[in-house]
């Protein structure tokens, strides 16, 4: 009877161990920044073959993590590229409590982290039905904390409450974001494992938006307004990279992932167009092109086109470069060679260390096209991901354009 009484229990035990690591289906997550404010975002839980795996929900954007590793009342997690993990203990009610880290070129960040269970909604609808709907293209003008301003081009798709879109810089474009226009408030977030960004603004009417702030990181903040006006276009990159007077070619040797070193003077490349890919895996951005770039490659290799990626990673730590860039490297299989420069991204001096031929890099990614002869033909440093829908198409167009003209020179 004493056993029968033990084989009881332990099977409880067992099915309440079960039973807690069953996860619901989807949650409300919440990242708190230094000043209290909070980046919020959707997390979407699938189970594959008995295994747990999480989808991360932006607009038209999921981002598959299959690291998710439950146990008992711990549930943790990585993002498939980044320095981005999370660790996080389950709650009675359901909900989780942990810590999101994040790698910077300082110190290792570390945020408070909530998700909450059943809550199908990003942002709560507390001023009722909009006001206004704000579809279109919008003129946008953001105050920096020092008191400077930037331009920027903000497009919006609204469908009853719901609102997404993006906004594009003059170098990039802020991926997907997601959230909804309650009553005369707007509201729009973004989590990607390296950008964790919110915004709020008052929708004065159909051509005016005020009072905007935009949360962006731990503690970035700036403000920002937009007028209504289909036919701004998107503001030039200032100072943008280029060849320096004088030269024509680029000359560089820098190791791979393995430790080889490899030169765009190698025999590999004569003869060939080569795109020049100035990335970090640090950047949501890059990662957008590395996927277009590496499915670009496998399919156009044989037509004599090759592609080299040069990092300027958050640090010099070699082991920690290698670790962060070869996540890159697994996740889309690319095939093309990542070389580490050894400068680090932040480093203002970084173009001359690494490529001297070059008047100052601005903004990553930025992508060089070089001929057959090795000759710098293009530079672009603007790139619109597929975040941004038809920017993205034009982009790949004209991508497209470029190296078909550059394969048909003899």
């Amino acid at each position: 009877m004493k056993r029968f009484f033990i084989l009881i229990i332990f099977v409880l035990t067992c099915l309440s161990v079960t039973a807690q690591k069953e996860l619901p289906g989807v949650w409300r997550a919440w990242l708190v920044r230094q000043d209290s404010n909070t980046v919020v975002f959707n997390i979407q839980t699938v189970k594959e073959k008995g295994h747990t795996v999480f989808n991360i929900i932006n607009a038209g954007e999921k981002i598959r993590i299959n690291s998710v590793n439950v146990t008992n009342d711990s549930v943790n997690f990585s993002m498939p590229v980044f320095e981005s993990s999370f660790k996080t203990k389950r709650n009675n009610d359901g909900s989780l409590q942990g810590i999101w880290t994040k790698g910077t070129s300082g110190e290792f960040q570390h945020w408070p982290f909530f998700a909450f269970p059943n809550q199908y909604y990003r942002f709560i609808k507390n001023q009722g039905r909009s006001s206004q709907n704000i579809s279109g293209r919008w003129d946008v003008t953001i105050k920096r904390a020092n008191g400077t301003l930037r331009k920027a081009v903000a497009e919006f798709v609204q469908k009853g409450d719901q609102l997404t879109g993006t906004i594009l810089t003059p170098s990039a474009d802020y991926r997907y974001l997601d959230g909804i226009v309650t009553g005369d408030s707007l509201k729009l977030s973004t989590f990607d494992g390296a950008h964790a960004y919110a915004f709020t603004a008052k929708v004065e009417n159909a051509k005016k938006i005020s009072g905007g702030v935009f949360l962006s990181g731990i503690n970035g903040k700036e403000t920002w307004m937009a007028e209504k006006n289909e036919n701004i276009k998107t503001p030039d990159q200032p100072d943008a990279t280029q060849l320096k007077d004088g030269e024509s070619k680029l000359n560089f040797t820098f190791n791979d992932l393995d430790g080889k070193p490899v030169s765009v003077n190698d025999e590999k490349y004569k003869n060939k167009v080569v795109i020049i890919q100035i990335m970090g895996s640090w950047c949501p951005n890059c990662l957008d092109e590395t996927k277009f770039l590496s499915e670009y490659y496998n399919k156009n290799r044989s037509r004599g086109v090759e592609v080299i990626a040069l990092a300027y990673e958050y640090s010099t730590d070699l082991e920690r470069s290698q670790k962060s860039l070869r996540k890159f490297k697994n996740f889309f299989d690319v095939q093309y060679p990542m070389l580490i420069t050894g400068a680090t991204s932040s480093d203002d001096l970084k173009t001359g260390k690494t490529i001297p031929q070059l008047t100052p890099i601005r903004s990553f990614p930025t992508t060089i096209f070089l001929d057959k002869k090795g000759n710098v033909r293009e530079i672009h440093g603007t790139f619109y991901g597929p975040g941004t829908g038809q920017h993205y198409e034009k982009y790949k167009k004209e991508f497209y354009a470029i190296v078909d003209r550059l394969l048909s020179e003899k």
